[in-house]
């Protein structure tokens, strides 16, 4: 009878900073998935994409992808709460 019913929500800090590492989780897989795409370009006729295009394409995602981290690892750091704190 003394016993507290169990809270149906979780606090904002902590559900921001979960759903922020489920992100920081998924980076390999996006990161994955769009070094994946120059294998779905066209290699023959007309519309050919040339290898230096996929080059810089590839380099472009892996800049991306450290970007996205450094963002993501400095809003973990500060605690991940994006409205610039409060309750």
């Amino acid at each position: 009878m003394s016993e507290r019913p169990k809270l149906l929500f979780l606090e904002r800090q902590s559900y921001r900073r979960r759903r922020l590492i489920d992100l920081i989780r998924m980076c390999p897989v996006i990161g994955g998935i769009l070094w994946a795409v120059p294998l779905l370009w066209r290699t023959d006729g007309a519309e050919q994409i040339s290898t230096s295009d996929a080059v810089v394409y590839v380099f472009l995602v892996w800049l991306g992808l450290v970007l996205m981290s450094a963002f993501l690892a400095r809003a973990l750091r500060d605690g991940g709460d994006a409205d610039g704190g409060g309750n």
